[in-house]
């Protein structure tokens, strides 16, 4: 059993690792590194509560501060892992200390995609991914007039409903022609769309932005593709993120979209691993395709499964992928990976601001997209989990009863999203 583990970033992957590893007995020295000054915390609220003010800072923890001593958990803060020494098992970091391990973990997260623009380095310009950007954001928020949101994705929307609820004026330029196009269907994203516009939030689809202009170093106004120019004080730049692949590039592991790993959660050199949202690795909720998924669930699963290896209890990773999205007053859930084709049926009445649209392959559910309808989303995870078959008949007839068709089913289950890895 390996003596040290180092781990690389101390957001929920990395800080997820460290707590499973003591959960499941681990006995050695878990050294947890982080470049930000304060303790691990939730990411998650800082585009919606942290921003409306109603979430005090203390309870973004993920543990107090007592939990990694009690633990034996040497936490390194406002330091970084900036150089892999393979051949030697150590890290060197950015403070110039030099660590040894046995087994190192990289979970290093990623960072916000910039805006290749004129004017994106102005005043007033930001991004969201840290708590010092939300601390900004929020000050900001408070004395703005118009807020531009560049990206109609999670973040994007998250931030823009909350201006609006707010009172302040808001507009969310995307370059598609779907409000998040990437993660939810069309029938799901038109919905969103008409939402969002009911309460307030102007949305220009299909659009661009050319530039974004100021006065004295600071924004003022954004310049969209087809020259049209919107009035900004604030402007956030939401259009994804980049892995932070740099330092396993340099070591020489292999990196595509992320760091590549195994089903187990391992790169080519076996004393290295690497979770969250840095890793691709194959998922069989995607037909076995290698993918790199950017969520809670993910980082807090994969680091499950990654420590229940390192105490010898290896089993592949296997959970149903699941997202979720406060924009306002519209709680959206997702269970799975939608696949390229198939087709859709709703739950329920979309009028009603409470449905779900029900996401097939031929005769095989692949995704369920939940708005304001929580029932929904935890029997989907069931049924994606353990593989139970259900038509699109009968997803789309509210007379079935998912519950009892859950318990009715006779199928062998596979792991489920909150099951502990088995000890072996």
């Amino acid at each position: 059993m390996p003596a040290t583990v180092v781990i690389a970033g101390a957001g929920q992957a990395g800080a997820s690792t460290a707590a499973a590893l003591r959960e499941f007995g681990f006995p050695g020295r878990i050294v947890l590194v982080g470049d930000e000054p304060y303790l691990p915390y939730q990411r998650p609220p800082l585009s919606k509560g942290h921003l409306a003010g109603v979430n005090a800072q203390e309870g973004l923890w993920l543990h107090p501060n007592s939990f990694y001593a009690h633990h034996e958990i040497d936490l390194m803060l406002d330091d970084s892992v900036r150089r892999i020494d393979r051949n030697n098992a150590r890290v060197e970091l950015a403070s110039g200390a030099v660590l040894d391990y046995d087994r190192l973990v990289l979970a290093l997260g990623g960072r916000n995609r910039a805006l290749p623009v004129a004017g994106a380095d102005l005043d007033g310009v930001v991004g969201l991914r840290s708590l010092d950007e939300a601390d900004d954001i929020r000050d900001r928020l408070s004395r703005a007039r118009n807020v531009v949101v560049i990206g109609g994705g999670f973040i994007g929307l998250e931030v823009a409903a909350t201006a609006v609820k707010l009172g302040v004026d808001a507009v969310v330029i995307e370059v598609s022609d779907q409000l998040m196009g990437r993660v939810v269907s069309p029938e799901m994203g038109r919905i969103l769309l008409d939402a969002h516009r009911a309460r307030g939030l102007h949305v220009a689809l299909g659009t661009s932005v050319r530039a974004m202009t100021g006065v004295a170093g600071r924004v003022n106004a954004v310049v969209t593709s087809d020259g049209h120019e919107l009035p900004a004080d604030l402007v956030l730049v939401g259009i994804g993120a980049i892995p932070n692949t740099e330092i396993a590039e340099r070591a020489g592991l292999r990196v595509d979209n992320g760091i590549v790993v195994d089903e187990y959660l391992a790169t080519d050199d076996t004393q290295i691993s690497a979770v969250g949202d840095c890793a691709v690795c194959p998922n069989p909720f995607a037909s076995g395709r290698n993918v790199r998924l950017e969520s809670v669930h993910n980082a807090t699963a994969q680091a499950r499964f990654l420590a229940a290896r390192l105490v010898g209890r290896a089993e592949p990773y296997v959970s149903v992928p699941w997202f979720w999205s406060n924009q306002g007053d519209l709680k959206l859930q997702i269970a799975g990976l939608r696949g390229p084709s198939g087709h859709n049926v709703f739950r329920g009445d979309p009028a009603s601001g409470r449905f779900s649209v029900f996401c097939f392959e031929g005769d095989v559910l692949r995704c369920v997209e939940s708005l304001n309808r929580p029932g929904d989303h935890m029997a989907a995870r069931k049924l994606l989990a353990d593989g139970v078959a259900l038509t699109p008949d009968q997803a789309s007839d509210l007379t079935v009863d998912l519950r009892t068709h859950l318990a009715e089913a006779t199928v062998e289950p596979v792991l489920t999203d909150d099951r502990t890895p088995a000890r072996g």
